[in-house]
């Protein structure tokens, strides 16, 4: 889409802004027609409108907004219809919204009421953009928790005694009276080595 802008009187002017839309649908199920629809209502000629058709994960390429990203100049107006429209998570919609601020591209979210224009509009995109810093932060902490975690579970487990303190006594006895220890093994149900080693540990 070349940047040809005329004005009222058809001449072209090269530092007239223009208002641009930006429509996507997350599966091939969805139809644009409907963000077409607000967005010709909102005043963005259909000529004007940046379309992408995703499936997939959060973070997958969409040409339609690179394109727009690419087309648009500072004093542009965006109009989408609604905030959600930026991105699939709220890091992808913030850092969008970031972009446009940044290089003075207005924005206007039609079902939120958002205006950069306006006070409120940029106040509520500044929200955003703390709560989306939130929540990378908190997805640090929660992946590095998952981490901590998983390097704990291939530790070595401390293994619990196979007989317990008054059962160990209660070989120590018998041992005493001269039992074999491989007949006490078998009756306590361990080993021969473990049953030696219990009657080594006097301290047990």
């Amino acid at each position: 889409m070349s940047r040809i802008l005329l004005s009222a009187a058809g001449e072209t002017v090269a530092g007239m802004t223009a208002t641009l839309g930006y429509a996507r649908v997350s599966t091939g199920g969805q139809d644009l027609d409907i963000q077409r629809d607000a967005l010709h209502a909102a005043g963005v000629d259909p000529a004007r409108v940046f379309t992408d058709t995703l499936s997939g994960a959060a973070g997958t390429h969409r040409p339609g907004l690179t394109a727009l990203l690419d087309y648009a100049r500072e004093g542009d107006t965006v109009i989408v219809s609604a905030i959600d429209r930026l991105g699939r998570s709220v890091a992808e919609v913030t850092r969008t919204i970031a972009d446009l601020g940044e290089r003075r591209i207005l924005l206007r979210a039609i079902r939120e009421g958002i205006d950069t224009a306006t006070p409120t509009g940029r106040a509520v995109a500044a929200i955003m953009a703390t709560l989306a810093e939130l929540e990378l932060e908190l997805g640090r902490e929660r992946r590095a928790a998952a981490r901590d975690s998983r390097r704990a579970r291939r530790l070595p487990a401390t293994k619990p005694p196979k007989l317990t303190p008054e059962r160990q006594d209660q070989l120590r006895r018998l041992a005493a009276t001269g039992e074999p220890v491989t007949e006490l093994a078998k009756a306590f149900g361990i080993g021969r080595a473990t049953a030696y080693r219990y009657l080594q540990d006097r301290s047990a």
